[in-house]
């Protein structure tokens, strides 16, 4: 895999691309002092994974972004952001994911192995391609980022706290509080502030709320398609949830309330419809999961989305998250569940009591805007 580093020593100092050298047998790791040097590099040969620092002595670090993308569109592309600053707009456009600079060994690592994993599950570079070229690739949910750093930074934090960062974004807020009081979470009890939905709720399931809001929020599909996914990936996490050991609970319901975001993008087809002979474009579980594996989601979420539709794919024997995600979704959306799948891994005799349990959620009417 070839690593590229656009920027100064400062920001990319000598011993780290050292250190990231010696941690891959095949990464080749190489770096580019300005936008100029990198763009012929590019032009010559590609690049696996792009890291470009906050500032360039000749271009802005978003102009170069977007450069890569035109060039290289199935380079993975990783912005740098000076700390304590949200990433400027220009960028969110441009770039899949961001790191706090100075660079700490352990994100850069965790960044760049995490890339290498999701080309090898899904090994299609043509997929890559065609994500890449998207002009207005979603970006990461902030709010929901900043959630999961307060919370593996301090593990004890409050109901209050958490609140305090969820209000800092009024519009959100507002979206999480409506969806608290849905059929799914209220059970007739009407939450009324943010605290209140923290101490209710558990932390774990607000934030889920405040991705699924973040994520169907995102522009591609009108209000009323996008209404429906949330809804849909809403009783899917709870079943998802539900089928798992609470070891691995939270990761399947992140996995189902994220399964079919690939929805969102342009240019990729639909699998719940039927095949049609002659469309190449790639299928929206895949999609979705490469979508997920730039942001830098856990690889049991992003393998989850991606095979949620057939299991049997995944590497993983045991009905597990994959497995949880792909009967979930199907109950959710009024499919039939691969029953042969579910008898291969021991399961099947738990359906008829899952299928009793999503009968037994109310849906909600709808989920506004």
């Amino acid at each position: 895999m070839r690593i590229l580093f656009v920027g100064d020593q400062a920001v990319f100092p000598a011993d780290l691309l050292d250190l990231l050298s010696s941690m891959g047998q095949d990464w080749d790791v190489q770096r580019c002092g300005d936008a100029s040097e990198a763009v012929a590099r590019l032009a010559a040969e590609p690049a696996d994974v792009a890291v470009v620092a906050p500032r360039l002595p000749d271009l802005p670090a978003a102009t170069l972004l977007g450069q890569v993308r035109a060039l290289r569109p199935e380079t993975s592309r990783i912005a740098v952001i000076e700390s304590g600053q949200a990433p400027p707009a220009r960028i969110i456009g441009v770039a899949h994911r961001f790191l706090p600079a100075p660079l700490a060994p352990e994100l850069l690592l965790e960044a760049v192995g995490n890339l290498e994993e999701l080309r090898e599950l899904l090994d299609n570079p043509a997929l890559g391609r065609r994500i890449g070229r998207v002009e207005q690739l979603p970006p990461p949910p902030q709010l929901y980022i900043r959630l999961m750093h307060a919370l593996e930074a301090d593990d004890d934090a409050s109901a209050a706290d958490i609140a305090r960062l969820v209000a800092a974004d009024p519009a959100i807020a507002a979206k999480v509080l409506q969806l608290c009081n849905s059929a799914y979470f209220s059970n007739g009890r009407a939450i009324t502030d943010l605290r209140a939905a923290v101490t209710r709720l558990g932390i774990a399931t607000l934030r889920d709320l405040v991705l699924a809001c973040e994520v169907f929020s995102l522009p591609g599909t009108s209000a009323t398609d996008r209404a429906r996914l949330q809804q849909r990936a809403l009783l899917a996490s709870r079943l998802a949830k539900r089928m798992l050991p609470d070891s691995s609970a939270e990761l399947g319901a992140t996995a189902a309330l994220l399964a079919d975001i690939g929805l969102l993008l342009p240019g990729v087809r639909d699998e719940r419809q039927p095949p049609v002979d002659g469309d190449e474009r790639p299928g929206h579980a895949e999609a979705g999961a490469y979508l997920l594996g730039l942001w830098g989601l856990p690889m049991p979420i992003i393998e989850a989305v991606a095979f949620h539709r057939a299991p049997a794919r995944s590497s993983t024997r045991s009905f597990w998250v994959t497995g949880a995600v792909h009967v979930a979704m199907a109950l959710a959306g009024g499919d039939e569940p691969d029953q042969d799948y579910l008898a291969r891994t021991g399961v099947l005799p738990r359906l008829a009591a899952w299928r009793n349990y999503a009968e037994s959620l109310t849906a909600p009417a709808a989920l506004a805007d």
